[in-house]
């Protein structure tokens, strides 16, 4: 008979996730003595400990965090299983997650979700944003069931389905006061090398991070998301590249001054991708509306800075 229940795993991940027994029972709505009881029955019948106890302290010990590292694989597998059995007897996922890519706004899906839940048979949303690589990694992952405005073509090895829905160029900005205000155009690299870059990082975790514009050994302060990069240029804190939609009323204002440089950023185009073989009734449905003409212009028109909408929609 096995000793290791998904029950087992599930307490001893939430613990190690948030840290104490109380935090994880409050999580799994258990009483923290059935916490205290699973773990200490585990230990007995493995006949190991799986957590180190100093005072209010807690952590994994070694064989505790192999136990997790390879736990954490069978708790996937086990709800992957129950929400594909689930979703061939309705048809419809329990849930599904969308990823939108940071540089947009999820509020320009709120008619998509309202809509959503008028069809939907008790689906739940779940709404997850990604920057760059780290969209498509989050749906190779299984993190994520679409995703909606990632940039890029997507990683090589395909396993999905990616689909064009708008492009936009990128305009070269600083503040009125940075340094390269007043310098003679266009910028080249030895103008550019002295000079702080703005970027958003990118959110891959296991896959190569995609870095834009940046030189090699140049200084950067990374931001999480296009609106404190567009925050941080207006401070003249650094340079960068800024979706046309979100400079163009800057630079109206004088807020912002554009600068022509000899490295133009190409126009980057937009995608709404899934898994290869996913079909269940709630994607299809997501996949569907998505595709509709307008969304892009949508997306743009909540970049921050944007007036209204974007280039280059199709």
């Amino acid at each position: 008979m096995l000793k290791l229940s998904l029950d087992a795993l599930q307490i001893i991940d939430a613990i190690d996730r948030r840290g104490s027994f109380a935090k994880a029972a409050h999580e799994l709505h258990k009483v923290p003595s059935t916490i205290s009881y699973t773990v200490a029955k585990l230990e007995d019948d493995l006949g190991l400990l799986v957590f180190e106890r100093n005072g209010p302290r807690i952590v994994l010990t070694a064989a505790g965090r192999e136990l997790l590292k390879e736990g954490r694989y069978l708790l996937k597998a086990a709800l992957d299983l129950e929400q594909r059995v689930k979703r061939v007897a309705s048809g419809w996922e329990t849930e599904l997650a969308i990823g939108i890519d940071s540089m947009f706004s999820a509020l320009a899906l709120d008619e998509d979700i309202a809509a959503f839940y008028q069809v939907a048979q008790r689906t739940r949303l779940r709404l997850v944003q990604e920057t760059l690589s780290g969209a498509w990694e989050a749906l190779l992952d299984r993190r994520v069931d679409l995703l909606v405005g990632v940039a890029g073509e997507g990683p090589a090895g395909g396993g999905y389905v990616a689909r064009p829905i708008g492009q936009t160029g990128f305009v070269f900005a600083v503040a009125p006061g940075h340094a390269l205000a007043s310098r003679a155009e266009p910028l080249g690299r030895a103008d550019l090398q002295d000079q702080r870059a703005i970027v958003v990082g990118d959110s891959a975790r296991n896959t190569a991070a995609r870095t834009v514009g940046l030189l090699l050994g140049q200084d950067a302060l990374t931001v999480p998301t296009m609106a404190l990069k567009l925050q941080f240029q207006l401070a003249g804190l650094g340079f960068g590249f800024l979706p046309e939609p979100c400079a163009r009323g800057a630079i109206g204002a004088g807020r912002l001054v554009e600068k022509r440089v000899e490295e133009a950023r190409a126009d980057e185009t937009f995608y709404v991708a899934w898994r290869s073989g996913d079909d269940g009734a709630a994607l299809r449905w997501w996949r569907e509306r998505m595709l509709r003409a307008g969304l892009f212009a949508r997306l743009c028109a909540t970049l921050p800075g944007a007036a209204g909408a974007g280039t280059g929609f199709v």
